[in-house]
């Protein structure tokens, strides 16, 4: 007897979760201005700049990252230039990131991941790479982000075409992310060093990687030629003396060009195009969660002989028997899910008719990913 529906028993059913990788390399070409800033898009707003691969209004584009700056209310003063959006940048990201103390205060950034009050590690002045989900997609793989940046030397007003002064190369990543290993309100984080040397103490953080948020956290200080030089975030850069534009465009930094004094007198717009010249080049893996339901529809050898097709039978013979006595016989070619109350809710075709007579039976896997 021909039956149209089947009941998938416990055994017939399993779930499984697959991760798949993809390698992203952003080269510093795209963001340091070697298009003109073509594909830099900036805002009338002035809190944020966005970095597309092609010039951003051709219909092509793809928006890859935002960049952007701010620093805590400690370093609040009213004669910084744009302090208040500076500051409100800095909270909104450390609001969503960071989360709240037990006083119901937002944590400021720590570089150590300790989340204490203490201040060493604190990271009051802070440059916030967002990456699109175009990229990061559902997190970014763990121990895979590189960020390669120059600290030191000179930078012209037009970018990368005018970097040639730019000296000690610098690659950042997540080197010890399996053991300096942190977890926020937006998921996971890892810390970032300098290098690969074999050893990570936290205290040697200049920034955190957040990898389900797709967002770079990287402490000014990464730039500095004060007193983190030599010491925590490494060797100091060569600045120079005269009036040359080292941090940001449209800005003359006279008798100093230090990261310290851009952060108090250049817009957010300048900050982020001195850090685009300085950035050479951004590599990670991405992570997409694909989560499968295995379905095992298991045909066996009295099951499904006859179609329910119309034209399976024509005046009362079944039209594929040349014979009475032959057996009956017909041709899967595709499998239907139903709810318990045998309302279709998927269907998977096959790649070619499979005979079924009551000589054979069948296991046919359906997967369902979503």
């Amino acid at each position: 007897m021909a039956r149209s529906f089947k009941n998938l028993l416990g055994d017939d059913s399993v779930n499984t979760r697959t991760l798949l990788h993809e390698a992203i390399p952003i080269t510093g070409t795209i963001a340091s201005g070697t298009y003109t800033d073509n594909n830099i898009k900036t805002f009338t707003h002035g809190m944020f700049q966005s970095v597309y691969d092609y010039p951003y209004l051709s219909s092509s584009a793809n928006h890859i990252f935002d960049l952007t700056y701010g620093h805590s209310s400690a370093q609040s003063s009213s004669v910084n230039t744009q302090n208040a959006k500076k500051m409100n940048i800095y909270n909104q990201m450390a609001q969503v990131l960071m989360g709240y103390d037990v006083s119901g205060n937002i944590r400021n950034f720590d570089s150590d991941g300790t989340l204490d009050a203490d201040g060493v590690g604190t990271m009051h002045h802070c440059f916030f790479m967002n990456f699109s989900r175009l990229l990061s997609k559902d997190e970014v793989k763990k121990n895979s982000f590189r960020l390669a940046l120059y600290n030191s030397g000179t930078v012209g007003t037009v970018g990368h075409l005018a970097s040639t002064g730019r000296t000690n190369r610098t690659v950042l990543g997540d080197y010890n992310s399996a053991n300096q290993f942190r977890t926020s309100p937006a998921g996971d984080y890892g810390l970032l060093f300098t290098g690969s040397t074999g050893t990570y103490p936290a205290a040697s953080s200049v920034g955190l990687v957040f990898y389900q948020a797709g967002v770079v956290v990287l402490t000014s200080s990464f730039f500095s030629s004060g007193s983190a030089a030599g010491g925590l975030h490494g060797a100091p850069g060569t600045f120079p003396t005269t009036n040359v534009v080292e941090f940001g465009s449209g800005v003359a930094l006279t008798n100093t060009g230090s990261i310290e004094l851009a952060q108090a007198n250049n817009t957010i717009n300048e900050l982020a195009s001195g850090f685009r010249y300085r950035l050479e080049d951004v590599d990670f893996n991405n992570t997409i969660e694909l989560n499968s339901s295995i379905y095992f529809c298991r045909v066996n050898h009295n099951e499904f002989n006859y179609s329910a097709n119309p034209t399976y039978v024509d005046g009362s013979k079944i039209r594929v028997k040349n014979n009475v006595s032959d057996l009956p016989v017909s041709y899967i070619t595709t499998v239907g899910l139903y709810s318990p109350d045998n309302e279709l809710m998927a269907v998977a075709k096959l790649s070619e008719p499979i005979r079924k007579d009551p000589n054979t039976e069948l296991t046919l896997r359906v997967r369902l990913d979503y």
